[in-house]
């Protein structure tokens, strides 16, 4: 069944995953999207971007009759649960997830899929399509098979499927009836140990407990608590557990607008996005993510050497991120291309020094992480504040990562201005006051510059506001983020005629651009999801709480079934673009339920 006409790949994605490996099942149950041995490897889950042909790269179930579908997450899960309906009535249910649970002392997270098909209505019949592909789409995994197994040799990595369904029907794409609990496992190239039944209905259980004890320790707003949920769980998604991670997507080269080459691959961890994710969590009280991430930071902190800090790593650290294409993919409705690597890793940007500062921080307040910050950590982390001395005035690629111009960008400034404040913040707790006073004096010698350089005067009735550059009076959302860092206060004066201006010229309807000048593509096209949100935080900071939660309310109204946002999304129509699913947007969740719920107080 070659992309069946009327179908149009859509952004309708609901995410699995056990902080190894991740899929992405679309609104019919085929799972459209999936990399081994971790997030950034060859998609042997190509479907998504693989144009017209999507019986590559491909693992669904086809109900003879089919003429439905319905989809929910079994609760505080990442445990999927697809309907398929026939019109005669049968009806099966696919259980989708990846294990996860403690085992002999540590976490088990195999590279492995699994999916149960149970006939619950009538007498269904499904045909089993399954074709992972290797290399990014040139070619299908070569097969070999035995009893109860069928061995896909998808380049570097074999994956082995264990099964209790007749595998000749599986090989031959032949329809049969499903008559019992039918069980897949899709995982490393080894025997399957113990009952297949027995063993993936117990990994179930026990992936669904983890889930939800997790969750159950969450510390959620009054309101919107499904949709706070959901974002948390899926921000976990993103952290690869190994090294502590996160990555900015799960995918790679869905463009930001049509057929703009906007095709970026996400799949890799952004020292900025990152540092939004951490700090959403730790509001929620997910320190274990914030852990395992100062982890990956010291390893990073430690390969610089006191030197340059990347905007991007991989998720094992590597540092050089190669930008390449897969000419065997046709991309995301055909708009290639599809990239494989980011080459924003060779781009100087200066907002990583505070945004490595921030979130480490907190380890020398925190009492409750099991590994509390030492004054060696201090020392490593003041080579990172002499980097945010030494370039806060020098020109970058921003966080927008311009490609092809470079600037004092303020957001940059700010950030570096953040890196020495914070550090003054800490010498003063572990009792270095003469460390505290130069960190301040760096602090406020950055801020003055600031204030000399990135301000710039009105003309006529307009107020003067804070320009995205030194040398630019161009205006940029980041600078929505300054209350957000300290830097003002949300009464000062020079901020509200910042947002003032901002909402002015940026703000489309009930969203909001990034920046409305051209840059290395032309003109954006769409409005970029957290924006959008760092607009309800102003708004809410405004005093503008009734306007601030319409607007939130529309927001939520453009996420997809699962709960879930990407990137971008066009004001105009309300198609949502970009890389899914994005953490940044789902960081904007969390945030403005947090400032915009009613108090627990109120209903006890």
């Amino acid at each position: 069944m070659n992309n069946p006409i009327g179908h149009v790949p859509n952004l309708e994605l609901w995410p699995i995953g056990n902080c190894q490996v991740s899929g992405l099942t679309d609104k019919t149950g085929a799972l459209v999207w999936g990399c081994v041995p971790r997030v950034d490897g060859d998609p042997v889950f190509s479907a998504l971007l693989n144009g017209d042909q999507r019986d590559a790269g491909i693992w669904r179930f086809d109900l003879e009759g089919q003429v439905s579908s319905s989809q929910e997450y079994i609760r505080n899960t990442p445990n999927l649960v697809t309907t398929l309906t026939a019109d005669d009535g049968s009806a099966v249910e696919i259980l989708d997830f990846c294990p996860r649970f403690e085992r002999s002392g540590r976490m088990y997270r195999p590279v492995s899929y699994v999916r149960i098909v149970r006939p619950i209505a009538g007498t269904p019949r499904v045909k089993v399509v399954l074709n992972p592909t290797k290399n990014y789409g040139a070619e299908l995994a070569e097969t070999t098979h035995g009893t109860n197994h069928i061995r896909y040799i998808a380049g570097k990595q074999s994956l082995r499927l264990s099964t209790d369904a007749a595998v000749g029907y599986i090989q031959e794409g032949r329809a049969f009836r499903v008559e019992a609990d039918t069980h897949f496992f899709l995982g490393p190239d080894e025997p399957f140990v113990g009952n297949l039944r027995e063993t993936v209905r117990s990994m179930e259980q026990k992936t669904r407990k983890y889930w939800q004890h997790w969750t159950r320790g969450l510390h959620i707003p009054l309101e919107w608590q499904d949709e706070v949920i959901r974002c948390a769980i899926t921000l976990k998604l993103c952290q690869h557990e190994e090294t502590g991670a996160i990555v900015a997507a799960l995918t790679t080269s869905i463009p930001e607008a049509a057929n703009t080459e906007r095709n970026w691959d996400y799949r890799y961890c952004w020292i900025r996005d990152s540092y939004y994710t951490v700090q959403a969590l730790n509001r929620l009280g997910a320190l274990d993510v914030l852990e395992k991430y100062l982890a990956y930071l010291r390893n990073i902190v430690d390969g610089a050497k006191g030197g340059q800090i990347q905007p991007l790593y991989s998720v094992m650290g590597q540092s050089e991120l190669d930008e390449t294409t897969a000419a065997h993919l046709a991309g995301y409705r055909s708009m290639g291309p599809v990239r494989r690597g980011n080459a924003a890793y060779k781009q100087i940007q200066h907002d990583c020094y505070g945004q490595i500062v921030l979130p480490t921080v907190q380890a020398f307040f925190d009492r409750r992480l099991l590994r509390t910050a030492k004054t060696e950590d201090f020392e490593a982390l003041e080579e990172v504040g002499e980097m945010a001395w030494k370039m806060h005035d020098q020109p970058d690629a921003g966080l927008w990562e311009f490609r092809t111009r470079q600037e004092v960008h303020t957001y940059s400034a700010i950030m570096c201005w953040a890196a020495c404040d914070r550090l003054a913040n800490v010498a003063e707790r572990i009792g270095q006051t003469d460390r505290r006073v130069y960190w301040q004096e760096r602090a406020d010698a950055i801020r003055a510059r600031i204030e000399k350089d990135a301000w710039k005067e009105g003309e006529g009735d307009q107020g003067g506001h804070y320009g995205a550059s030194f040398e630019s009076d161009y205006l940029d959302a980041s600078l929505l983020q300054m209350v957000e860092l300290r830097f003002l206060s949300p009464d000062n004066e020079r901020f509200q005629s910042t947002f003032a201006a901002i909402e002015r010229d940026l703000r489309r309807g009930d969203h909001m651009l990034r920046y409305a000048a051209e840059d290395d593509f032309g003109a954006p096209e769409t409005a970029f999801n957290v924006c959008t949100f760092w607009l309800i935080e102003a708004l809410h900071l405004a005093g503008r709480d009734a306007e601030a939660r319409t607007l939130f309310n529309t927001m939520l109204s453009h996420t997809t079934q699962s709960g879930l946002l990407s990137e971008d999304l066009d004001y105009e129509t309300g198609e949502l673009w970009g890389n899914f699913p994005q953490t940044y947007s789902l960081v904007g969740v969390i945030n403005c339920a947090g400032l915009l719920s009613k108090s627990w107080s109120e209903v006890r």
